[in-house]
């Protein structure tokens, strides 16, 4: 394994930096904030016009032919920036399943739109009666031509504004994986908002239309293997965001414990916050190796299941610590809201939950290993 990257991966991460840290600033954020769908258009259409947006589009529809390492890269300067742009659902859950798995028609009608920022896409992971983002509870049933889907999903980002969301549900044959419009018939959504201030929805499905043409590949087959690797790209991709923000919040942090004096000294000489630091600077550590690696197997074809529970794992014990640490040494600061740390606090919280917690990825790996043991001791 080499987990350097190429200079073509890191020209790109250093544009999505260079852009996003010139166009996300306090006023930009508090502005956001404010608005009802907490994503800004303007940062979205800046990042299309750079193609970011069509990293993992491929070449032949507008796109630059990537996957899902170079998605990760622009997900962790995201999150390093927290800008507020609906880049997880739609290029990671949406975008990147239709492109794997799509049909040609499928393709060509979404990826080269999402591509230039014209369209948002999202999925419905998170099943209402299923403890197991793998194993959807959601029923379809075919209806002519078409399909009507039951069931109810949690925690749906972007719902109205996206075109289509992919939605898993068990038919008579297996998994599949449907292409929803979220104005059909058949379709209520009701909304929250998680602590970023992103809106986020449950989708109740009663019957609701999916006409021909809108289950991706176009037939259910290995639609249990698909939903598997869309579950590891999407875990990943969560962690890599969590990456992005714990790099930075710790930045910011030890730049303020170096000049916040107390005591004649800066805080940052005494041990207790030496050591707090420290602990930060092994949990980003921990958490950026198994982000990497399970990425690297991801985009190499290999089975990263495993990898991709410990990175979330990571993503969600680590980045909770983090969290609380970097605000903590910033004492009354980091609960001042025109200060910029208390908003890593709120983005590390919303990821550590985000698609599962630390406990749900250590019932998933136990899971496993009952089944095949440790079998990379083998």
């Amino acid at each position: 394994m080499d987990f350097n990257f190429s200079e073509e991966q890191i020209a790109l991460r250093d544009l999505a930096r260079e852009i996003l840290e010139a166009e996300v600033t306090p006023e930009l954020l508090k502005q956001t904030e404010q608005g009802p769908d907490a994503y800004n258009t303007a940062l979205w259409s800046r990042l299309a016009d750079a193609n970011l947006l069509g990293l993992g589009v491929p070449e032949e529809l507008s796109g630059m032919g990537f996957g899902i390492v170079e998605l990760c890269l622009l997900l962790q300067e995201v999150g390093r920036a927290v800008a507020p742009v609906p880049a997880l659902p739609t290029l990671v859950l949406g975008a990147l399943p239709i492109a794997r798995f799509g049909t040609a028609a499928q393709k060509k009608q979404f990826l080269p739109a999402v591509a230039t920022g014209d369209m948002l896409l999202s999925a419905a992971l998170v099943d209402a009666d299923s403890g197991d983002i793998r194993m959807p509870a959601t029923r379809a049933r075919r209806d002519g031509s078409g399909w009507r889907l039951d069931g109810r999903k949690r925690f749906v980002a972007a719902a109205p504004l996206a075109e289509r969301i992919v939605v898993p549900a068990v038919t008579d044959q297996g998994v599949g994986l449907f292409l929803l419009d979220p104005n059909a018939p058949g379709v209520e959504l009701s909304g929250g908002k998680t602590s970023t201030h992103e809106p986020i929805y449950e989708l109740t499905m009663s019957g609701a239309q999916v006409g021909e043409g809108g289950l991706l590949g176009g037939e259910i087959a290995d639609g249990d293997a698909q939903l598997a690797w869309l579950c590891d790209c999407a875990l990943v991709a969560i962690s890599a965001s969590q990456l992005g923000v714990c790099e930075r919040a710790l930045e910011i942090t030890t730049h303020y414990v170096t000049e916040r004096h107390q005591f004649k000294a800066p805080i940052g000489s005494f041990p207790a916050v030496q050591h707090r630091s420290a602990d930060c600077y092994i949990d980003i550590a921990s958490l950026r190796w198994i982000t990497w690696r399970a990425a690297w197997k991801l985009a190499s074809g290999l089975d990263a299941s495993r990898d991709a529970s410990i990175a979330k794992f990571f993503a969600a014990e680590a980045g909770a610590r983090v969290g609380t640490a970097v605000q903590h040494l910033h004492g009354g600061m980091g609960a001042d809201r025109d200060y910029p740390i208390h908003r890593y606090f709120l983005w590390s919280k919303s990821l550590e939950l985000n698609l599962g917690s630390a406990m749900p990825q250590l019932a998933s790996l136990g899971r496993d290993m009952a089944r095949t043991g440790p079998r990379e001791f083998l």
